[in-house]
């Protein structure tokens, strides 16, 4: 099999917009009917790592990052969220803490749905009830791919392959030429990488010079996918 750079989203992103999306229309409608919705800034928690939920959130509008908290006030960054995406229905169904934290990396419009209104509707609608148990087996293949793939790549192929990844995640985010332009701090997508700041610049510079990106500021704007794809170095995940 020939892989594509599109290919990446198959197996390194969730895909719980999509399958909401395919939801009978009234389904859809009591869902968002039943939430509460809140606007979060840049950098406020949703939930936070410990905590019992009481219910479940689903991203109206922007980008959350799902993080674990480690020593010296560290962050690994887990997984980005962006619109259409549910957060925390897993650790609900389990009854279970949260076994990490969530904030917004852009200003946010999060539903949040209590769980009362959420078991009402689980209750009155097997189809969201399935939609929800098909998403858990996916996102657990998923998770299983990027750190079973994470842990045997250097650091330059995690940066390459993070980048398609996040190409993907912010394929709305268009600038004024019709390119998709991923906006991430240097620290936040080092958290991700799971490598130093430092490092991040130097091998994003790297890329610059070999014209695989172009960066204005902190956006980035890919315009090699096909090499990225390469360095990545991903074939045996499909």
């Amino acid at each position: 099999m020939s892989v594509q750079p599109d290919n990446v989203a198959e197996k390194f992103i969730f895909k719980s917009d999509s399958a909401f999306s395919k939801l009978p229309e009234y389904i859809k409608e009591d869902f968002l009917s039943q939430m509460n919705v809140k606007q979060f800034k840049k950098g406020q928690n949703i939930f936070t790592e410990g905590t019992y939920p009481a219910g479940i959130y689903f991203i109206k509008k922007g980008k959350v990052k799902k993080y674990k908290s480690l020593n010296g006030g560290k962050e690994q960054i887990i997984y980005v969220c962006s619109e259409g995406e549910l957060l925390g229905y897993a650790t609900f169904l389990s009854e279970e803490i949260y076994p990490d934290s969530a904030a917004s990396l852009t200003d946010a419009t999060i539903g949040f749905l209590s769980k009362d209104k959420l078991m009402k509707l689980l209750e009155e609608h097997d189809e969201l009830s399935k939609m929800l148990m098909k998403n858990l087996s996916h996102e657990f293949g998923v998770l299983v791919n990027f750190i079973a793939t994470f842990t045997q790549k250097t650091v330059r192929e995690r940066v390459a392959l993070t980048l398609l990844i996040l190409h993907e995640k912010f394929k709305d985010d268009l600038n004024e030429y019709n390119e998709i332009q991923i906006v991430l701090t240097r620290a936040d997508f080092a958290n991700i990488v799971g490598t130093a700041v430092a490092t991040l610049v130097r091998l994003l510079h790297d890329f610059k010079e070999e014209k695989l990106i172009r960066t204005q500021g902190r956006k980035i704007i890919i315009i090699n996918k096909l090499r990225l794809l390469e360095i990545a170095d991903v074939a045996d995940v499909f």
